[in-house]
């Protein structure tokens, strides 16, 4: 069992996995979420700062969902992250589409491929484990 203090209050709580917050907080983290989830679709054209202040939560914790993938902007929104790999503005996730082909070919490259089974050889007629008939 690991019992940890929350990051956010400070309580102990029993730690299942994930981020080191206790269920209490988790929960209000999602309802804040849902909150800037309709602000958004209410606000298509809202900048980071400006969902921050409405919603009172961190620009910071907004990234984390942006990273996540659980928030995701149109293309014409002034919204943008930059790519963790080549610094490129994206909508969400972690990496544009450039860099996600780059690491796959590089990661199915890495990857030794089994060689191709070969054909099973025709057996050869052996004529000594035949049955033989004498003729009378």
């Amino acid at each position: 069992m690991d019992v940890r203090n929350c990051r956010n209050c400070g309580r102990l709580f029993n730690y299942l996995g994930g981020q080191n917050i206790c269920p209490a907080c988790r929960d209000e983290i999602e309802k804040k979420f849902g909150q800037v989830k309709e602000y958004i679709m209410d606000n298509p054209r809202s900048t980071i700062q400006e969902i921050s202040d409405a919603n009172d939560i961190s620009t910071n914790q907004i990234r984390q969902w942006i990273r996540e993938e659980r928030l995701q902007f149109a293309d014409d929104s002034p919204i943008g992250i930059e790519c963790e790999a080549c610094g490129a503005t994206i909508k969400t996730g972690k990496y544009c589409d450039a860099c996600k082909g780059r690491m796959a070919n590089a990661l199915s490259d890495s990857i030794a491929k089994p060689p191709a089974p070969e054909p099973p050889k025709p057996k050869k007629e052996d004529n000594k484990n035949k049955m033989r008939f004498i003729k009378k």
